[in-house]
């Protein structure tokens, strides 16, 4: 008779914790190797989370809804399936200290100066932390890298994730409050230079009343965590728009001669498609748009993965195409079909929606003539796509003369971070874009 604890799993180098939306598997039942127990939601993903061995679910520790830390044991299996149900450990044992993960080697070390504004919080020799402390300095690169760019000590925010972890909403709260009066020489027990209390997410203000008769939906963990992110992207990158008018009439024409071919392979050839590989095939020539932003550096990605926007009923998920500049037409249309088929039926893993170094987003799909997006961080360049459809244009005739003629257009949209890009490098590459689809090759794979 054996056990087989289930982990809260790794969701990607930049994930500290996951929420257990819902068990698949209850108590008793029995499981095969591989078979869905329970789904995870996350920032990055919704996803089913397969069982590690066959046997029968024993335990449960962490309950639906529940967040907790990668690597808590959420669960346990008996692998003898004649063996009787367990009663339930004691609630300590849903996240011993042995299972934190190492710290990540760039969570920075405790300093001196922090133990002196802290007395007593932890002992003046290097002894051992408590779990506690190791997740609350376990917090994810961005927030990290936001508290460098600030100056901030990570260990004076009071953190409101798991544990006392400190998050993207902590950071940005501390940063906006108002300055503490300055400290007085260290001669006298010198009070906290900020309030203890966690500061409210920059998105709890301004608050609205319910009046009588509406309808109030708490906000989805996924929904929550897309509002931060997306404030602290405003904060962190200056924002930049350029818009393109494309001509799609060529990039008709070739998908009318190739789509019945792709269909027979069992891919639907969209616009996207077309875009997509434009996209990818021009961030090798302009390397500045596929980059991410370090402190005070830039960092050039050698690989090429598209991220590509995928509205669901429940939020906003973005899969990721890898090596995307090495696929031919047919290979990211593919991709295309099949990232966005396993988002809306939540089979995506981990690693589809990991390492994204340029995003697209197509609101054109519902009408929208053009959208100004906010950047998806840490990349430093998004494409909006606006909707296509006739419109009414000056052409030039072969004899020299202009005439109004119906052409397929639609709107190209850019933002980028002008801390890293300027405006002609930014115009450059998407004027490369908007020429390699108005004369895109009938032989692009």
């Amino acid at each position: 008779m054996a056990r087989i604890d289930v982990i809260m799993p790794q969701m990607g180098e930049s994930i500290a914790e996951g929420t257990l939306s819902k068990w698949i598997k209850q108590v008793g039942d029995a499981v095969k190797r591989d078979e869905p127990m329970f789904e995870i939601s996350t920032d990055k993903v919704d996803a089913e989370i397969p069982a590690p061995s066959a046997g029968i679910l024993a335990e449960i520790l962490v309950q639906q809804g529940q967040t907790v830390a990668v690597n808590t044991v959420v669960a346990r299996l008996e692998t003898d399936a004649s063996a009787a149900v367990s009663a339930p450990a004691p609630a300590s044992a849903s996240a011993p200290a042995p299972a934190s993960p190492p710290v990540a080697a760039t969570a920075p070390a405790a300093a001196p100066a922090r133990a002196a504004e802290a007395p007593g919080r932890r002992a003046a020799e290097p002894a051992a932390e408590s779990a506690e402390d190791r997740l609350r300095r376990r917090s994810t690169p961005l927030v990290r890298k936001m508290a460098a760019e600030h100056g901030i000590d990570i260990g004076t925010v009071a953190g409101s994730g798991h544990a006392g972890r400190v998050t993207k909403s902590d950071i940005i709260g501390y940063i906006e409050a108002p300055a503490a009066a300055p400290v007085a020489a260290p001669t006298a027990p010198a009070a906290p230079a900020r309030p203890a209390a966690a500061p409210a997410p920059a998105h709890a203000a301004p608050g609205a009343e319910a009046w009588e008769g509406d309808r109030v939906e708490p906000w989805s963990r996924i929904r929550k965590l897309t509002a931060d992110h997306m404030i602290m992207s405003r904060r962190v990158s200056a924002h930049v728009q350029t818009l393109f008018e494309v001509d799609y009439t060529r990039v008709s024409q070739v998908r009318a001669r190739r789509k019945k071919d792709f269909a027979e392979r069992g891919v639907n050839l969209t616009y996207l498609a077309f875009i997509a590989k434009a996209i990818a095939d021009n961030l090798r020539r302009h390397p500045g748009l596929n980059a991410a932003v370090a402190s005070d550096a830039t960092i050039f990605r050698r690989d090429i993965n598209l991220g590509v926007a995928v509205a669901l009923d429940w939020g906003l998920i973005v899969p990721v195409i890898k090596h995307a500049d090495e696929l031919s037409l047919l290979g990211i249309a593919r991709a295309i079909n099949d990232l966005g088929e396993r988002a809306r039926t939540k089979k995506l893993s981990p690693d589809d929606v990991q390492r994204g170094t340029f995003t697209i987003t197509n609101p054109g799909t519902f009408g929208s003539y053009a959208g100004l997006p906010i950047i998806n961080q840490p990349q430093v360049a998004i494409l909006g796509v606006g909707t296509i459809e006739k419109r009414a244009s000056v052409v030039t005739l072969p004899d020299g003369t202009d005439a109004i003629a119906p052409r397929l257009k639609g709107m190209l949209t850019m933002s980028f971070d002008h801390r890293v890009v300027d405006g002609a490098d930014a115009d450059r590459f998407l004027a490369d874009v908007k020429k390699m689809l108005e004369q895109f090759p009938d032989d692009a794979g």
